[in-house]
């Protein structure tokens, strides 16, 4: 893979195809043990109720989010040649369909944190103007990687709403139940692997006076960035793992998922081609600890 690689890319001509890579469905498939993590972590009595309408609820946001992101950034996109071929560009999804998507995600996520619980429903406004900003993140400053961080440990907090607000008696006590520590691990990962992404576009993003680590501090400076926010994500890990009274399972997929992160960096280090491949391999790491995590607690 060469760095003018995009997962959104349209390769195969068919509808349903390009509604896929429009939403990046594969993403979606792997916010969830997220979501389920940050359930079984307020170590509350999780319901098959809860589970399903949390599930509904993470579908409904990526599917909004998603393609309002392509919408938003449709203009800036079509000047890049790494990103043309996505599917609003192509036409292989239309405008109208694209905003039909972000208007029925939408309605999924508000409906199911209605049928949640009343805090899941006030507080699902948080999650939804968070990562429908993110694409408007990298015109005002050169950190978006902390908001693509942020949008995904929000699934966590998400998720930890969604059980316990059945049984806290009020906002205070649902907000505690959130399990913090895991929360900022999730941040420092995404915000860690989002500044190595970003090196594809460092030319173009210059070019755009847009905000990256990359286009700012260069690739180096970027891999340096991921790297620090990859130290601070494996001690929240670690901390965590104490914290949560988790299993030995849950310390190796930790110690496992360490070793990736950095490894990603001194791949990208050794030769900057190793991009793709990096951001890729990445993506097993928050599916990893958190199905350990459910194992432990769970079973």
């Amino acid at each position: 893979m060469s760095l003018k690689w995009d997962p959104g890319e349209v390769k195969k001509k068919s509808s349903l195809n390009a509604i896929l890579k429009l939403l990046r469905i594969e993403h979606t498939l792997l916010d969830l043990p997220f979501t389920y993590a940050g359930m079984a972590l307020t170590h509350y009595l999780i319901t098959l109720r809860e589970v399903v309408l949390a599930t509904f609820a993470v579908i409904g946001l990526r599917i909004a989010g998603m393609t309002y992101n392509n919408i938003a950034d449709a203009d800036i996109d079509r000047k890049n040649p790494r990103t043309a071929r996505r599917p609003l560009l192509t036409g292989d999804v239309s405008f109208r369909d694209a905003w039909i998507l972000v208007a029925l995600g939408s309605l999924i996520y508000f409906a199911s944190a209605f049928f949640l619980s009343f805090y899941a429903f006030i507080l699902s406004p948080i999650l939804y103007i968070v990562i429908m900003t993110y694409p408007f993140a990298k015109r005002f400053h050169p950190f978006p990687h902390l908001h693509l961080g942020l949008s995904l440990a929000l699934i966590v907090f998400g998720g930890a709403i969604a059980t316990s607000g059945e049984y806290v008696n009020n906002l205070m006590e649902a907000i505690e139940s959130v399990p913090w520590t895991y929360f900022f691990a999730v941040l420092f990962w995404g915000s860690g692997f989002d500044a190595i992404y970003s090196i594809m576009d460092e030319e173009f993003d210059k070019s755009m006076k847009l905000g990256s680590v990359a286009a700012r501090f260069g690739s180096r400076g970027a891999l340096m960035f991921s790297l620090a926010n990859y130290i601070i994500s494996s001690l929240f890990l670690l901390i965590a793992w104490r914290l949560y009274n988790l299993g030995l399972l849950t310390l190796a997929s930790m110690i496992i998922s360490i070793f990736i992160m950095f490894y990603q960096v001194a791949s990208c280090f050794i030769d900057i081609k190793n991009v793709p491949k990096a951001f890729n391999l990445n993506l097993i790491v928050g599916v990893i600890v958190s199905i350990c995590i459910l194992i432990d607690l769970l079973l």
